[in-house]
């Protein structure tokens, strides 16, 4: 070896040192609490029918992860995949597809669709990659004024609704556990009984997992973006598809964070297949849940 050659050996080994990334913005754990590589993941992912992607909504690690897996899911599968998300509305999938296929303006568009506060830099992204790639994207959650509805005046004052109504959110009645683990998720969360409004979330992972089904295709994965707490614990969503589609193969991703990401916290083993581990002090794409 050339003196020339030792130098070159002994910079490159040095800046790889120098650029050993000890401060990661993320690590990747399967469901036991093991480290897994990326690629790994992915192998994994396009096994199943359906990938539940489970993010904190104001977390950009999450947001760019769900890009990234998409993309990587895209190519894995020879573009053989759909796209779907929470933060679209049933009632504006007509909205939605007119735009994705060139027929209105992004103007009218956002506009009209009654997107969330951070889309442009959150959402704005998968859309364009599904608008540029030719991909079918489903508006699944239920319009957000039946989604009060529900929450107020309970579940059951949505079959007073018109059959039209009726089309955008899961047929009615809508299975529900009460002794589900939303019930233990919602009675931490608040002071009073949480039935009214575990079962106002049950409507929208209803709602969810029942446009996930109808747009699903045994020729193609769908991947579908939502708040972790739809779809960790084997519940929610999950459950939801099951019911509609008994058998179908489902993986689960969910976002958490900690303090200290070198270990996965023991809370987090089995809450989803795949555990985005974020730092907690990483950024936040928002403070606070706003509407346009």
């Amino acid at each position: 070896m050339t003196l020339k050659h030792s130098f070159a050996l002994l910079l490159s080994l040095l800046l790889l040192t120098a650029f050993k990334p000890d401060k990661p913005a993320y690590k990747l754990f399967d469901n036991t609490g093991k480290e897994i590589k990326y690629k790994k993941m992915i192998k994994d992912l396009a096994e199943a029918e359906i990938v539940l992607f489970g993010e904190y909504h104001n977390n950009p690690i999450a947001h760019w992860l769900e890009l990234e897996v998409t993309k990587s899911l895209y190519t894995a599968k020879n573009g053989k995949i759909i796209m779907g998300a929470e933060m679209f509305e049933a009632d504006n999938q007509l909205i939605l597809d007119e735009y994705l296929n060139d027929i209105i303006s992004v103007d009218k568009f956002e506009a009209e669709c009654r997107l969330w506060s951070n889309y442009d830099t959150d959402y704005e992204p998968l859309i364009r990659f599904a608008k540029d790639s030719s991909i079918h994207f489903v508006a699944t959650n239920i319009p957000r004024r039946y989604a009060s509805v529900a929450h107020k005046k309970g579940i059951d004052k949505l079959n007073e609704l018109s059959d039209e109504a009726k089309r955008y959110m899961a047929p009615l009645p809508v299975q529900f556990d009460p002794d589900s683990v939303l019930i233990a998720k919602m009675g931490g969360m608040m002071g009073k009984s949480p039935l009214p409004i575990a079962k106002a979330q049950a409507m929208k992972d209803a709602t969810m997992g029942y446009f996930i089904t109808q747009n699903h295709n045994n020729e193609k994965l769908f991947i579908h973006y939502n708040g972790s707490f739809h779809s960790d614990d084997d519940g929610g969503i999950r459950k939801y598809l099951q019911i509609y589609k008994p058998g179908v193969g489902v993986k689960t991703i969910t976002t958490v964070s900690q303090d200290d990401i070198k270990q996965l916290d023991e809370n987090y083993i089995n809450k989803a297949d795949y555990i985005i581990c974020v730092p907690s002090n990483m950024t936040k794409t928002y403070v606070g849940m706003r509407r346009r």
